[in-house]
């Protein structure tokens, strides 16, 4: 059966799916850090609840811009109880990280959570991000699992060649005007067509970033020869972590027969310079395309007597044989930064 990237990357992380609730996803790697985790740190303390998977809970570090900003009394408050947390759940703290930017990177066909600040620019590298709040952080430190409705699939496809002195962000300032602020809600959006897949990959980075712009769940590029260059530039394929490219990599693409719940299709030849803003009638509602927005398992309840992360601790054994069955996908935790 054909399927689209984020079908393929979804499906084969899906533990349990049960008929009326939401899919139940395993994570690969959860990126924690100072502002998003307290609260599920201290919720798993009260509950005597370890973390999961430890080796799959990546502490973000510092970027290194702000090694010479003094820590606020409240920042500074926070990076101790963060250090004190990852030593009393065994988190290993990340080592000093010269020229780290804040960027995060994992590897094609992942799925990977953080907080929003931190989650976009992962999709374009072929990896499933997801954006968590605090109480999700809880879900998936005591789980390594995300309770989650599966999303529609939106394709973004702009082909042309772009005009002279035009770049990534005229890309950008053009696709949100025409598809406005809230025009992906609801939405996983795969951006593609020879446009996008001709940028470098810090276009392809920045168009990423943009898809919450649209207000989409997330958005994802399929990787290929230049994803994976650049992935051993950075020394993902030298260091033992991984010695060549799984096979899998090259099959992380949408099917050409594919069906997709949304395309839309635009010419990189109407992209002009100059700003662009949104015309009046995208933000009156009623006048953009409507969504079946996915019901939230937030708003709704998921079983009497259960929370969301009760709900997944309750389906145990079947995240350990998921486990079992699960090719290669963390690489023993190792996730690297850029």
């Amino acid at each position: 059966m054909a399927q689209t990237l984020f079908d393929k990357i979804w499906d084969e992380h899906v533990v349990s799916r049960n008929s009326g609730f939401p899919d139940i996803l395993y994570i690969d790697a959860h990126f924690i850090n100072k502002e998003s985790s307290p609260v599920a740190f201290e919720a798993l303390r009260k509950r005597n609840i370890p973390v999961f998977r430890v080796k799959q809970t990546i502490v973000v570090p510092e970027p290194e811009y702000t090694a010479h900003i003094p820590l606020s009394d409240l920042a500074r408050f926070q990076v101790d109880l963060l250090n004190r947390n990852c030593i009393d759940f065994g988190i290993d703290m990340p080592q000093s990280t010269p020229g780290y930017n804040g960027g995060l990177v994992a590897y094609p066909g992942q799925t990977v959570v953080c907080d929003a600040n931190n989650i976009e620019n992962l999709g374009a590298f072929g990896v499933l991000a997801i954006s968590i709040n605090e109480s999700q952080v809880e879900q998936v430190l005591a789980t390594q699992c995300l309770l989650r409705q599966k999303p529609k699939r939106m394709k973004i496809e702009v082909n042309g060649r772009l005009g002279k002195g035009l770049s990534v962000k005229d890309i950008n300032h053009y696709l949100i005007s025409e598809i406005s602020a809230q025009g992906a809600r609801g939405y996983f959006v795969e951006f593609a067509g020879d446009t996008i897949l001709n940028l470098d990959m810090g276009g392809r980075i920045s168009v990423c970033n943009m898809s919450r712009e649209i207000g989409a769940v997330g958005g994802i590029i399929a990787p290929d020869e230049l994803t994976f260059d650049y992935l051993k530039e950075l020394g993902f394929t030298t260091d033992g972590s991984l010695i060549e490219y799984p096979e899998s990599w090259k099959n992380l693409f949408s099917d050409e027969a594919s069906v997709f719940d949304e395309v839309l299709e635009f010419d990189a030849e109407d992209i002009t310079p100059g700003n662009y803003g949104i015309g009046i009638s995208k933000l009156i509602p009623g006048q953009r395309p409507e969504t079946d927005l996915p019901v939230s398992y937030e708003t709704a309840g998921i079983l009497e007597g259960y929370n969301d992360t009760d709900y997944i601790l309750s389906q145990g054994e079947s995240v350990e044989e998921f486990e079992l069955s699960l090719a290669c996908k963390t690489f023993n935790g190792e996730i690297h930064y850029k």
